[in-house]
């Protein structure tokens, strides 16, 4: 399984990509609601979040970093606080995120179809 079979499967299932076109096509953008649903099952997954995108408008606003937090990728404590900070500081973002799979998940998940 590739990682974006993954993600499409197991971490974007129903909910509502709102990238109309004002971004790169394989970037999927969620509203906070949604947002926080991916970032609820990216850590239940244990997958990594390198970067976070918060969009207004169809620009881009605003970027988060786990490094400077000094957090692995993995701890999603970095990625829920981003996007609180990002959703209080201003509201009707869409957001969108770098994702990695590890290599034993997508493994685990090929043997298991």
């Amino acid at each position: 399984m590739e990682q974006a079979e993954f993600l499409e499967k197991n971490v974007f299932t129903d909910l509502k990509n709102l990238n109309d076109g004002f971004d790169k096509k394989e970037n999927l953008h969620f509203n906070e609601w949604d947002f926080a649903i991916v970032l609820d099952r990216a850590e239940y997954f244990g997958l990594s979040i390198y970067e976070i995108q918060a969009w207004l408008d169809g620009k881009l606003h605003d970027t988060a970093h786990h490094e400077p937090v000094r957090k692995k990728a993995t701890d999603s404590a970095w990625y829920k606080k981003a996007l609180m900070t990002f959703s209080t500081r201003q509201p009707g973002m869409t957001f969108t995120a770098s994702y990695k799979v590890s290599p034993k998940l997508l493994a685990r998940q090929t043997k298991g179809e």
